[in-house]
């Protein structure tokens, strides 16, 4: 079980190398894993195709690996906050798989099931259902997607012990719990890190068998996405 625990990310991180699929999660800016990600920035890893709900903003979250160009595909939902995906984009140099947001955490859910597939009603009819297969099923139709992997899974959690069983707080458990099972090596970062025994197993989110690796994270941001006020 302490063989699971890393002293900080670059520890936790070995063995991440050019041209994998990293799974990586979070919503907006809530509950990424910040130090991962500033982790495989200073990896100078290359070429990788990265899954994530969306593609954070330009300074920060994944913004820092599209600044770098070391992300060479994103399989995502929601990129609209960020500058330099959109020139990446528009400019042929970054590869996007844009996918509905319902369809993504189930196609990470079944890949972390063991699920190869399944189909659903969602995008048929558009660009999402071209060069898909297409069933009918009582009179409906249904395009099959494709479950996901990854070659490591990235999550952030508000608490974990030494096993690597996750508590996610609020909205920053979003995605996080299904990436947690899709990795075919799981890395989670806490902001506290406890005893193996400490934790209400009710209130476990993600068991411990999911994870392979925990760390304690550093010098969490918490930064706000978009920040809307009104007159006092």
């Amino acid at each position: 079980m302490s063989q699971k625990v890393y002293a900080d990310a670059k520890s936790a991180l070995q063995g991440v190398q050019d041209n994998m699929t990293y799974i990586v999660g979070g919503f907006g800016l809530c509950g990424i894993p910040e130090n991962c990600i500033q982790a495989l920035k200073e990896s100078g890893v290359k070429n990788i195709t990265c899954v994530s709900n969306n593609a954070g903003v330009d300074d920060f979250g994944l913004g820092l690996l599209l600044q770098t160009r070391q992300i060479k595909k994103m399989i995502s939902s929601y990129v609209g906050e960020n500058a330099t995906f959109e020139k990446q984009f528009m400019n042929g140099e970054l590869e996007v798989e844009l996918c509905p947001q319902g369809t993504l955490a189930e196609r990470i859910r079944a890949g972390g099931a063991g699920i190869p597939g399944f189909y659903t009603p969602t995008g048929v009819g558009t660009k999402v259902a071209e060069g898909k297969e297409v069933k009918v099923f009582e009179g409906r139709e249904y395009i099959l997607e494709r479950g996901i992997t990854g070659d490591f899974a990235f999550v952030k959690a508000w608490k974990g012990d030494k096993f690597g069983n996750l508590i996610f707080r609020k909205t920053a458990r979003n995605f996080n719990p299904m990436i947690a099972t899709a990795g075919k090596i799981t890395v989670a970062e806490v902001e506290e890190l406890v005893e193996i025994g400490e934790l209400d197993p009710d209130q476990i989110h993600t068991p411990g068998i999911f994870v392979q690796r925990i760390f304690k994270g550093q010098n969490y941001q918490k930064r706000i996405e978009q920040k809307t006020v009104r007159k006092g």
